[in-house]
């Protein structure tokens, strides 16, 4: 079995937020006795309020998947260590495909946004993007989330209240052109590949990347002497990390770290 050694964890953000929805998670595995950092997006490194003016969101608009991979390859060999990366949404598809540049000690995926491929199972996912951004239809360079979206695909299991708090404490700008990139061959992952320990996290309400779609991205991978795993979180959304019960889904990640260590 692959056992890893590596105490230092990265978080990698989703699209649509601010890295500041990771601060709880700092805490909670710092007081696990790992090392955290959890870097912003390239041109997203200030505060949602500040992110949502219009002269910064010029800078958002400019970001694409081939710099963020890019940016976040130079903040790991800046590390003192390989790291265990962790990444929601947009970041769980960052951290496969820095797996697969063999740049992290073992992943996880947090409602991970599919690799390229075709599947029935990722039509819901390419119909919100498609919902979201109208990617191939408008000419503007950012999309900035609607509270209803929010409300009813992404954080569809809170209540109103906590929707609204969260809503303004992290809702930012996104580039049509990071959005766009999904659609590309750049985000194809070589699943036959041996790689470091994967684990796959899904929430059985997710209307945004299902269980279903979560679930054929863990079964694509196909070497068997790489360790992969899935796991299905009843009653939460896609933005599980970020809910009442978010310890559930991070004491579930630490269990799986200690198994492989």
């Amino acid at each position: 079995m692959h056992q890893i050694t590596t105490k230092t964890v990265m978080f990698i953000s989703g699209a649509f937020v601010s890295h500041y929805y990771w601060e709880q998670w700092l805490w909670y595995f710092k007081n696990k006795g790992y090392k955290v950092v959890a870097p912003p997006w390239i041109h997203k490194n200030d505060a949602p309020e500040n992110l949502r003016d219009a002269n910064s969101s010029n800078k958002i608009g400019s970001i694409c998947l081939s710099e963020l991979l890019c940016y976040y390859t130079e903040i790991i060999e800046q590390l003192q260590e390989k790291p265990i990366l962790i990444g929601h949404s947009y970041g769980g598809l960052l951290v496969q495909l820095l797996v697969q540049q063999d740049f992290a000690a073992a992943g996880v995926c947090i409602s991970s946004f599919p690799p390229a491929g075709l599947s029935f199972k990722k039509l819901v996912f390419y119909k919100n993007i498609l919902q979201f951004s109208h990617i191939f239809f408008s000419d503007k360079s950012i999309v900035l989330l609607t509270f209803k979206k929010w409300q009813n695909i992404l954080y569809n299991s809170a209540s109103e209240e906590e929707q609204i708090i969260e809503f303004e404490d992290f809702i930012i700008p996104e580039s049509q052109t990071a959005l766009r990139d999904l659609l590309l061959k750049n985000t194809r992952v070589n699943f036959k590949k041996r790689h470091v320990p994967l684990f796959f996290v899904a929430g059985s309400e997710d209307k945004f990347v299902t269980s279903k779609a979560l679930y054929w991205n863990y079964k694509k991978y196909k070497n068997f002497h790489s360790i992969t795993c899935y796991k299905k979180l009843e009653g939460k959304d896609h933005f599980l990390i970020l809910e009442p019960q978010w310890e559930e889904t991070a004491e579930s990640i630490v269990k799986w770290l200690d198994k492989i260590s």
